[in-house]
């Protein structure tokens, strides 16, 4: 117990320092994010509007998972050196997975019925996909999205063995910072993934239609079928 009070001593005294290094952090993973996203939802989304790349999809992804971080970032010293490029790649490669999984599954698992009556309402296949199926699919592409912010601000800490500033640059350094500094800095670590667990679970409710919302509700509501024996 005192090690953790003396871990939130060291958080006080040491402010300044644990807000750069947060903001380093945050800057990491926003960087490998958002080229994530850029990769994996519009392949997710248009395999999954097409029915098909399930094997790519799926496959690809369980590839990625499959790959130590800490692996790829030892690779890629050789190939990028050491540095903020080289981390961010691998952050990206952990990052695609989910959401390329959830996107495919979100927009292929969409009610066909709801797409055909589009399509007899006269809508093109670009309308299909931009009003009925990615309107139905956000939920679970958030889901994803919200997956993998988790993954890479926990995985994000392993940038200081590779030269890229984060809050890992205490973690790893327990000569220096002394384990009221390793677990002051595991703190704000955890912090940071439940701060983007809640806001992202936030946005994941806001962009949740509100029928399938009260669909969701009335499911819960009534609760699951019991039999019984005379």
């Amino acid at each position: 117990m005192n090690d953790f009070l003396d871990a939130f001593q060291f958080i006080g005294d040491n402010a300044s320092l644990l807000w750069q290094l947060t903001l380093d952090h945050l800057a990491l993973t926003g960087a490998a994010m958002g080229i994530a996203l850029v990769i994996a939802i519009p392949l997710g989304v248009w395999l999954g509007h097409l029915h098909r790349g399930s094997f790519a999809a799926i496959n690809i992804s369980n590839v990625g998972r499959a790959l130590p971080s800490l692996a790829l970032i030892s690779i890629g010293v050789a190939l990028l050196g050491i540095g903020f490029v080289n981390v961010m790649v691998a952050l990206v490669v952990l990052a695609v997975p989910p959401m390329l999984t959830n996107a495919y599954v979100a927009v292929d698992g969409v009610d066909r019925d709801a797409v055909e009556a589009a399509r007899g309402m006269g809508m093109t296949p670009m309308e299909v996909l931009m009003r009925v199926e990615l309107p139905l699919a956000l939920p679970l592409i958030f889901a994803g999205i919200r997956t993998a912010v988790v993954y890479v601000i926990a995985t994000a800490t392993l940038g200081s063995v590779a030269g890229a500033s984060s809050l890992g640059d205490i973690i790893v350094d327990q000569a220096t910072y002394r384990l009221p500094g390793v677990l002051g800095a595991a703190i704000c670590v955890a912090a940071l993934a439940l701060v983007a667990e809640l806001l992202f679970a936030g946005l994941q409710r806001a962009v949740t239609p509100r029928g399938l919302r009260e669909r969701h509700r009335a499911g819960a509501a009534v609760g699951p079928a019991t039999t019984t024996e005379t």
